[in-house]
């Protein structure tokens, strides 16, 4: 009898395509790459992701036993399975009896990564089940709000995000939002404005979180904003959870009412995102909103993968990794201001950095923008993203360019070796030699080196 199982390998069945994986490959070795955002995820995570369990689907969630049970008690498959013949369970399609263990073992791993000593993994509830960030934060507002309610988040140009209220985005369309920023003169979180905007607006939900912020936010104090004017605290930590678990930066829970983070940057696991909430109520509400709410069948494969994930990110290597990402980001952000290039916010204390780009001018006095800096790095191999700072006017006129560590750091790049990086870094930018024009009425900044 024959199949249509379309057997053979990559290169067999679409060369292209293989080709164009291997040349990706290929950028990756080659580049030194800046973005904050992305990580390299190691061959055990990128296994898993690729396994059998693409295949299948399983709307629904594991049985509500297995929130509190240990990883050896997830990992008995004779009970397990014994239990699933028996009850089943919620799941409307079956066959998914070793999908719930994966993702109730996902689930297990990442509260323990969580766990404090005040708040242990069995009070942590977790869905795994978000496909990416936006989709978790979509699914917070779902649960926690209302049409039209008010929320507070930082501003995108000062370092907040998309889905913390910008009107590009459904959360700016669907939700009053009240911007708050950083002190003009500082820099930094000013903790009695944002009191201030909270008392005034009565807020039912705040942001704290941020992208290109480079400063870990006082948790405490934006608990005790959120209880005084009634308002749900969401602590976003897409980008800093692996240093959250490793202690490298403060952790939310026991703050926050809800946590939301993705796991592909510092975590460096697949793509995809986490909410934690140590509230039953409201992991109720959370469960629904994801799903049936904001998604379909979730990716089980990605279960796989992140179980992996946080496998690797509860070892004394892992910790090591995000301590020196932070270690990195600060020599950088030193190296860079010491050649004479000013970095918002005054510095950093967690993986990235930021960089004021109009340090640099050219001979009529014409500032280096965001986006040809970041152009004329990518020639030059290194690899960043441009980004606004406080000052501009938005993102088309990003005057900043952000700069992360995990992904060098996780080549093995220490304090000299980011060093003589900054110092590449500072000459290339040095050499620019800004210019602009106007292409009908536009103005476009370009440079030359």
């Amino acid at each position: 009898m024959s199949d249509f199982l379309f057997r053979g390998s990559l290169a067999e069945v679409d060369p292209d395509v293989a080709a164009l994986i291997r040349y990706e490959h290929e950028r990756q070795v080659r580049k030194l790459i800046l973005i904050p955002s992305e990580s390299y995820a190691p061959a055990a995570v990128r296994e898993a992701l690729g396994s059998v369990f693409q295949n299948i689907y399983a709307e629904g969630y594991p049985h509500e036993r297995t929130r509190t049970q240990t990883e050896a008690e997830l990992l008995d498959y004779e009970d397990q399975l014994g239990f699933y013949r028996r009850y089943s369970d919620q799941r409307y399609y079956k066959g998914v009896e070793y999908a719930d263990i994966v993702e109730a073992l996902a689930r297990r791993r990442c509260a323990e990564a969580f766990a404090t000593p005040e708040i242990p993994p069995e009070r942590i509830f977790v869905n795994v089940q978000p496909l990416s960030g936006a989709p978790a934060n979509n699914a917070v507002y779902e649960a926690l709000l209302q049409p039209g309610d008010t929320v507070m988040g930082m501003s995108l140009i000062h370092g907040g995000h998309l889905t913390h209220g910008s009107p590009v985005n459904r959360s700016g369309k669907h939700y009053r939002i009240v911007w708050y920023t950083v002190d003009p003169q500082t820099e930094r979180l000013d903790y009695a404005q944002i009191r201030d905007l909270a008392r005034q607006h009565r807020p039912k939900m705040i942001i704290a979180g941020y992208t290109s912020y480079p400063w870990a936010p006082d948790w405490q104090r934006f608990r005790e904003i959120a209880d005084e004017v009634g308002a749900y605290l969401l602590a976003d930590i897409a980008h800093t959870a692996g240093m959250v678990i490793a202690g490298a930066y403060p952790n939310p829970l026991g703050y926050a009412h809800v946590v939301t983070f993705t796991t592909h940057k510092t975590i460096m696991g697949p793509r995809g995102a986490c909410i934690l909430t140590t509230d039953p109520d409201l992991a109720k509400k959370i469960d629904r909103a994801v799903f049936p709410g904001e998604q379909g069948g979730p990716h089980v494969n990605v279960f796989a993968a992140l179980a992996v994930a946080f496998k690797l990110a509860r070892t004394e290597a892992f910790r090591e990794l995000q301590h020196q990402i932070v270690r990195n980001a600060q020599a950088m952000a030193r190296r860079l201001a010491e050649r004479g290039l000013r970095i918002p916010y005054g510095g950093t204390n967690t993986h990235l950095l930021l960089v004021d780009c109009k340090s640099v001018r050219g001979p009529d006095g014409t500032p280096l923008m965001g986006d040809p800096a970041a152009r004329v790095l990518d020639l030059a191999g290194i690899v960043v993203n441009r980004n606004t700072i406080p000052g501009d006017t938005g993102a088309g006129a990003a005057s900043g360019i952000r700069l992360g560590t995990p992904w060098i750091t996780q080549r093995g790049f220490r304090e000299p070796e980011v060093e003589a990086l900054a110092d590449i870094i500072a000459d290339v930018l040095w050499a620019c030699k800004p210019h602009r024009y106007y292409v009908g009425r536009d103005l476009v900044y370009r440079t030359k080196v």
